[in-house]
C-alpha cells in the first residue's frame, strides 16, 4: 500500500509543476511598449522595450528575452540599454520557482512568486541591497511592471516602470 501511495505521489509531481507554470501562461507572447529607468538622482531615461516570452519543454520552462533601446527625441529607437535573458521553471522537489537571469552585467538567481495574472521576483545585490519587481496584467491586458531598490529591505525606491502591450 505504501508503495502505491509513493508511486501516485511521484506521478502527481509533474502535474503540480505544470499547474504552477500554467499560472504564467498570460505572459507567453511578444510584448512591446515603453520603460522608464531611474538609477540614482537626476533625470531618468526612457526606452522602447520588447519582451518575448516562450513556453518550452511542454510548458515546463519559460524563456524570457527582454531588449530595451534608448528612446530618442524623435521617438525612434537608439542604442541598446537593456539586454536580458531569463529562464523560469518550477522545482517540484523544492516546491518553488527557480528563476535564472543574465544581462550584459552578469547573472542572478532570483526568487519568484506567481499570483493571479501577476508575479513578484527579486534578488540580493552584491552591495547588500535588494531589488524586487512587481508585475501584473491590467484589465486592458497590459503588462505593467515596477522595479524597486532598497539598501536595507525596508525603504524602497522605484527604479523602473514598464508598460507593454501584447503584439503577438
Amino acid at each position: 500500500m505504501k508503495i502505491r501511495i509513493a508511486i501516485l505521489f511521484l506521478l502527481a509531481l509533474p502535474l503540480y509543476a505544470a499547474d504552477e507554470m500554467r499560472k504564467l501562461d498570460f505572459l507567453v507572447g511578444e510584448w512591446k511598449g515603453e520603460a522608464s529607468v531611474q538609477q540614482g538622482p537626476g533625470k531618468g531615461e526612457s526606452a522602447l522595450q520588447t519582451e518575448v516570452v516562450r513556453s518550452k519543454l511542454g510548458g515546463k520552462l519559460l524563456l524570457i528575452e527582454g531588449v530595451g533601446k534608448r528612446k530618442l527625441a524623435d521617438g525612434s529607437a537608439g542604442d541598446v540599454v537593456h539586454d536580458a535573458v531569463g529562464v523560469l521553471t518550477y522545482d517540484e522537489a523544492l516546491k518553488k520557482y527557480r528563476f535564472h537571469a543574465w544581462t550584459l552585467r552578469g547573472y542572478v538567481e532570483a526568487w519568484f512568486e506567481a499570483g493571479d495574472n501577476s508575479a513578484r521576483w527579486g534578488f540580493d545585490t552584491p552591495d547588500g541591497g535588494k531589488i524586487r519587481y512587481n508585475l501584473s496584467l491590467s484589465d486592458k491586458g497590459e503588462w505593467h511592471e515596477v522595479g524597486e531598490y532598497s539598501r536595507d529591505g525596508k525603504q524602497w525606491f522605484q527604479t523602473m516602470e514598464m508598460r507593454l502591450q501584447k503584439a503577438k
